[in-house]
């Protein structure tokens, strides 16, 4: 049983739609399993979560960041907030880090 349910901003869900297709199938694949760690541990150590400083969620909630990839050019994060419910993790974004 998931310990969260993940909702996510349409910023978001463009950026996976935009990874369905076959080029990004590698990228998809990791991006899927770093979402199913955070649903189930967000303070999993391989995810390295940490709280991302330069920007806050909508209501000014402490946006966290979590590894998709490491020691890669280029490498991809997914940032997500506590809520809306206590239940809840926001995925607001997925990309490049920064």
């Amino acid at each position: 049983m998931s310990k969260f349910r993940l909702v996510f901003t349409s910023e978001a869900n463009d950026v996976l739609r935009d990874l369905e297709s076959p080029q990004y199938a590698t990228k998809l694949k990791k991006v899927r399993k770093t979402l199913g760690l955070i649903q189930q541990d967000p303070s999993h150590p391989g995810l390295r979560s940490h709280n991302y400083r330069s920007f806050h969620g909508r209501n000014g909630e402490d946006v966290w960041d979590s590894y998709v990839e490491n020691n890669t050019p280029g490498a991809w994060r997914v940032f997500w907030h506590y809520g809306p419910a206590e239940d809840h993790i926001t995925i607001v974004t997925i990309g490049p880090h920064p």
